[in-house]
C-alpha cells in the first residue's frame, strides 16, 4: 500500500491531493477552507480535511510530490529581470522577499510545514509535466494526445504530447514570454478584471461584442502560425518589466485607457472580450489539428488554465479532429497537486492504470469520480451545531420526500441553497455545493446575479440537466449518439439551446449597448429556457447521470416528474469576492447574507424567514470582508 500526498502551493490556487496506490481518495483547495479566494498559501486546512477523510496521518504517506520546479522558475525570472534591466527593478523587488524566504526552500519549506513528521522523498515535476498527467491519468482513454496552455510555468506556456498507458510523453512546447494566457489576461486586465479570476467574466461578456479588432490583435499582437504556434509582440505587454499587462501601446492600439474595476462597461469591452475570444479559439483549433497530425490519435487530454475556457472547448468539440476529448476540472494550478501524484504512481513506481467500462453501450469512464473529491460535509453534527447556535431547521428523513420538497420550492420561484456530501475539485460547482433555481423562470438570472451573488448582470448561468434528457434541451455533436456520450459532467463545454426551445430569433445590433443596457439583453432573450442561455443561445452545460452523482439526479428527476423540465440552473454556492462554501456553517453565512430563500444540507431545511438571525446580518459588510474580485 502506497499513499501519495501532491501540492500545489505558494503562486495561487494552492491545493493537495491524495492518491492510494493510484486511486484518487481526496483532493481540496485551501481556499475553501481559509476562506481566501485563489488562496496561495500552503494548503495546511486542505490538507488536514483530506488526511481526516481518508483515515490516514502524515506519518502514513511514502511519498510527496510538488507540482513544478522553483529553481527553474527562478531561472526565468532572473533572466527576464536581466534581460530588462533596469526597467523591472520594481517587479523584482517585489518578488524578491517571497523567494529568499519560501521559495527557494521548498524542500525545507514543505518538511517544516510538514511539522517535521515526513522524512522521505519529495519529488518535483516540470508545471506542464503536471498538468499533463492531471488531464491524462483520470481520463476515461487508454491513449490519447494531450494539450496543456496556460500563463506560464517555469518557462513552458504551451506543451503537447501523447500518453499512453500509465505514461506521458511531452514532445513539444512553447516558452515565455509567448502565452495565449498571458495574451487573455491582458485582455482580463485592459477591460477592468482581476488577473488570474477573472478570465471567465472575459469569456462571457464576449457574446455581447463583436470581434471588430480580431485582425488587428493577429496584425500586431500575436503571430500566429498554421500549426497553432505563436509570438507574441512583446512591445504591447507591460507583464516583462512592471506590475501590469499592458503597456500605452496596447491603449494607443485600440484608442482607449484601460477600464476601472468599477467603472461601467464600455461598448469597447465588448468588442476587444468578442475579438481575443475568437483569437484564442483559432490558436487552439490550429494546435489541435497539428497535434491530431503529428500524434494520430482519436482522443484528446487537456488542462492547463486555458482549458478552462469552456467556448473554445465547445468550438473544439464540435470543429477540430478528435473524436472525443475530456479536460481535467481541476484544469488550473489546483490540479497541478493531483497531476504530480499521479506521476509519480504511475512513471516514478510504474504503477499500472486501467481504465474501467460502463454499461452496455462500452462508453469508457474517467478516474475523476464526478471531481467529488473534497471532504464530505457531516450534515447531522454541523446542522446541530448551528441550531444550537439559534438557527432553524427542519429535517425530512425521506430523500424522496426531501426531493419533492424541494423540487416543489424551486417550481414556486424559490433559490435554493444545496448543500451535500463530499465538495468538488475545481472551479466548478457540481451539484454539491451548489446555488440552485428554475431555468424557465425569466427572471431567475437577473435575481440570482445582483441580489444573490452580488455580481455583474451579464454573467451568464450554467444548466445542470439529466444525462439522459440532455439532448432534448441542447445541441450535441451528431457523432454522439447515446446519453454516455453525451456526457458532459464538468461543465467544461458549451453546447447551443436547441432551436425548437427558441421561441424567436434574437439578432438585434449589439452596438452600443453596455453597462446599464446587459440587463435588457438578457432579458431579450428569447427561450423556453432563458435564465440558462446566454445571449448567442449557448449554454455551459452540465450532464447529470444517476451513476455519477446519483443525489443530484434524484433532485433533477423530482423537478422533472413535477414540471416536465429535466435541468435546473445550478451556479457554485458562493457570492462575489468568496471561495465557494465548504461546510454548513459557510452555506449558512452566505445563506443569511444574501436573499436566498431556502438553504438545504443533507436532508436538514432551513427557510430564510424562520431565521432568528436573518435580520442582523448586513450584507454590505459581508461582503466587505471579502477578497476584491
Amino acid at each position: 500500500m502506497t499513499w501519495i500526498l501532491g501540492i500545489s502551493a505558494y503562486y495561487h490556487d494552492s491545493a493537495v491531493a491524495l492518491i492510494k496506490d493510484g486511486e484518487i481518495r481526496a483532493a481540496a483547495s485551501e481556499e475553501r477552507f481559509s476562506r481566501r479566494k485563489h488562496d496561495a498559501g500552503f494548503p495546511e486546512l486542505a490538507l488536514q480535511a483530506c488526511l481526516d477523510h481518508a483515515g490516514i496521518r502524515l506519518s502514513d504517506i511514502d511519498y510527496v510530490g510538488y507540482y513544478e520546479k522553483p529553481l527553474l522558475k527562478f531561472e526565468r525570472l532572473l533572466e527576464t529581470y536581466l534581460t530588462c534591466a533596469p526597467r523591472g527593478y520594481a517587479s523584482f523587488a517585489s518578488a524578491m522577499p517571497v523567494w529568499l524566504r519560501t521559495k527557494l526552500y521548498l524542500p525545507r519549506e514543505i518538511r517544516r510545514q510538514l511539522g517535521g513528521v515526513y522524512k522521505k522523498r519529495i519529488v518535483f515535476s516540470e508545471h506542464h509535466e503536471s498538468h499533463a498527467a492531471s488531464a491524462f491519468f483520470p481520463s476515461p482513454f487508454e491513449s490519447a494526445a494531450i494539450l496543456t496552455i496556460d500563463g506560464v510555468g517555469e518557462w513552458t506556456t504551451t506543451s503537447w504530447g501523447v500518453g499512453q498507458g500509465s505514461k506521458i510523453d511531452l514532445r513539444a512546447e512553447l516558452k515565455f514570454p509567448h502565452s495565449l494566457g498571458l495574451l487573455y489576461s491582458a485582455f482580463t486586465y485592459f477591460c477592468g478584471f482581476r488577473v488570474n479570476s477573472g478570465e471567465y467574466k472575459l469569456m462571457g461578456l464576449a457574446p455581447y461584442g463583436t470581434p471588430k479588432y480580431a485582425d488587428t490583435i493577429l496584425e500586431h499582437l500575436i503571430q500566429l502560425k498554421e500549426d497553432g504556434s505563436y509570438r507574441l509582440n512583446m512591445k504591447y505587454f507591460g507583464f516583462l518589466d512592471t506590475l501590469r499587462m499592458t503597456n500605452r501601446h496596447f491603449a494607443r492600439l485600440f484608442g482607449a485607457e484601460p477600464r476601472g474595476a468599477e467603472q461601467p462597461t464600455r461598448q469597447i469591452d465588448l468588442d476587444l472580450a468578442a475579438s481575443v475570444q475568437q483569437v484564442t479559439e483559432e490558436v487552439v483549433l490550429r494546435m489541435a489539428r497539428h497535434v491530431h497530425q503529428q500524434t494520430g490519435e482519436e482522443n484528446l487530454c487537456m488542462a492547463g488554465g486555458v482549458a478552462l475556457n469552456c467556448v473554445a472547448n465547445g468550438r473544439l468539440l464540435r470543429e477540430g479532429p478528435f473524436k472525443r476529448i475530456w479536460i481535467q476540472p481541476a484544469a488550473g494550478d489546483a490540479g497541478g497537486s493531483l497531476g504530480v501524484a499521479l506521476l509519480i504512481w504511475h512513471q516514478l513506481l510504474g504503477g499500472k492504470r486501467e481504465v474501467s467500462r460502463e454499461d452496455a453501450t462500452q462508453y469508457v469512464g474517467d478516474q475523476q469520480q464526478g471531481s467529488l473529491l473534497g471532504p464530505a460535509v457531516d450534515q447531522d453534527a454541523e446542522v446541530e451545531r448551528l441550531i444550537a447556535g439559534g438557527a432553524v431547521a427542519t429535517k425530512i428523513e425521506d430523500d424522496d420526500q426531501l426531493m419533492q420538497k424541494v423540487a416543489e420550492l424551486i417550481d414556486g420561484g424559490n433559490v435554493i441553497g444545496w448543500v451535500q456530501g463530499r465538495m468538488e475539485f475545481g472551479p466548478r460547482a457540481l451539484g454539491s455545493r451548489s446555488i440552485l433555481g428554475d431555468p424557465r423562470n425569466r427572471e431567475m438570472q437577473t435575481t440570482m446575479n445582483l441580489k444573490i451573488k452580488f455580481r455583474e448582470s451579464f454573467r451568464p448561468f450554467a444548466p445542470s440537466v439529466m444525462e439522459e434528457h440532455a439532448a432534448e434541451c441542447f445541441v450535441f455533436p451528431d457523432r454522439f449518439t447515446t446519453p454516455a456520450e453525451r456526457a458532459s459532467p464538468y461543465m467544461l463545454f458549451t453546447y447551443d439551446v436547441q432551436p425548437s426551445r427558441r421561441t424567436s430569433a434574437n439578432d438585434e445590433n449589439k452596438n452600443d449597448r453596455a453597462d446599464t443596457q446587459l440587463v435588457d439583453r438578457v432579458r431579450e432573450i428569447r427561450s423556453d429556457l432563458p435564465a440558462i442561455t446566454h445571449i448567442d443561445y449557448s449554454a455551459r452545460v452540465q450532464t447529470v447521470s444517476r451513476q455519477r452523482h446519483p443525489r443530484f439526479h434524484q433532485l433533477l428527476t423530482a423537478f422533472y416528474q413535477l414540471t416536465g423540465c429535466p435541468a435546473l440552473i445550478n451556479t457554485s454556492f458562493n457570492v462575489r469576492g468568496e471561495p465557494i462554501v465548504g461546510t454548513a456553517a459557510d452555506a449558512y453565512r452566505c445563506f443569511l447574507a444574501t436573499h436566498m430563500d431556502v438553504l438545504v444540507v443533507g436532508n436538514w431545511i432551513f427557510y430564510h424567514n424562520q431565521q432568528p438571525n436573518a435580520a442582523r446580518v448586513d450584507s454590505k459588510a459581508y461582503l466587505t470582508n471579502l477578497e476584491p474580485d
